[in-house]
């Protein structure tokens, strides 16, 4: 790290910098310090930190797919489990709705039962006790459940924000915006155990820029299985809204499984531990056969629900 001064008009301006590789390309970082060296000196171990801490999102993201698994294993597990949905029709679409709606929202706390999905999408029929705000996030993730299927865009930052305006539309002021400078999510469990930090906001655009480049130029590469894990994943380490980032995730891995003609499917609240100790596993240790796995059984769940 070295102090870079930068002429701005009349003045100078200081600043912490960086300069490391990423993969093939070179990047710089920069964390602004001051004009004069009394600033210099107050604020370089803060810079410091926050250079370490972006330097860091970096080395976590930067690089889509850390391969674990072989072209040649997933065809291998695709084959095995044997993944006879290609297709799903009118009432097809309509039970699998209703199940993506309730689970992906009791996943992140809802209390909206199956059986309240089911009357509110169906009979326009509210459950009283119920928040209004849960109320429109039923409509709101079935709004954008139907983008997807609709959509021609396969991954891009405008589909991203499109899919958080859908879904939280009527209950989060921020809906459809990523979060602004300054603001990190940290996410802890009960004990209050780090378990996840989302990318520095800064870094956010720039990072989902990444993300689909990757994809852009991999999609004819691997199997559709790998790159809806994959995207799925990385949209989760980046974390780029404050809130709903699960919901938008989950809708993401459904785009890339329908774009490459896979049926949808839904990562179930009975199957949460499994779903979340399978995030882990990518974010510390770049596997992702856990989430493939997942994914594979949770198709064979699909063939049960639809009774095929």
């Amino acid at each position: 790290m070295h102090i870079e001064k930068r002429r701005n008009g009349k003045k100078n301006k200081y600043y912490l910098a960086h300069t490391f590789r990423d993969g093939a390309k070179v990047r710089k970082l920069r964390v602004y310090l001051g004009a004069d060296g009394n600033a210099i000196k107050k604020g370089r171990s803060r810079a410091e930190q926050i250079l370490k801490e972006r330097i860091s999102a970096y080395k976590i993201i930067a690089d889509p797919f850390r391969q674990v698994l072989t072209t040649k294993e997933i065809k291998s597990l695709e084959a095995k489990d044997d993944i006879s949905v290609k297709h799903l029709n009118k009432d097809d679409w309509k039970i699998f709705t209703e199940s993506f709606v309730y689970d992906t929202n009791a996943i992140e706390g809802s209390s909206v039962t199956f059986t309240e999905v089911k009357d509110i999408l169906g009979k326009q029929k509210w459950p009283q006790e119920k928040e209004k705000w849960e109320i429109s996030e039923t409509y709101g993730l079935r709004d954008a459940v139907n983008h997807v299927r609709n959509t021609k865009d396969h991954l891009s930052l405008e589909l991203v924000k499109e899919l958080h305006k859908l879904t939280f539309k009527n209950s989060k002021s921020f809906a459809g915006e990523f979060r602004k400078s300054g603001q990190e999510v940290v996410v802890v469990d009960g004990t209050g155990k780090i378990i996840h930090r989302g990318a520095p906001s800064v870094m956010v655009p720039g990072l989902l820029k990444d993300l689909v480049a990757w994809y852009r130029k991999n999609k004819s590469k691997y199997p559709p299985i790998v790159l809806a894990a994959v995207v799925h994943n990385q949209f989760e380490n980046i974390h780029p809204f404050a809130d709903g980032n699960g919901r938008v995730g989950r809708l993401l891995l459904n785009n890339v499984l329908l774009k490459h003609n896979k049926p949808p499917v839904n990562i179930e609240l009975k199957n949460r531990r499994e779903y979340y100790a399978a995030l882990w596993e990518y974010e510390n240790n770049g596997n992702i056969r856990p989430m493939i796995e997942l994914i594979l059984k949770e198709y064979r769940n699909l063939k049960k629900l639809l009774n095929r």
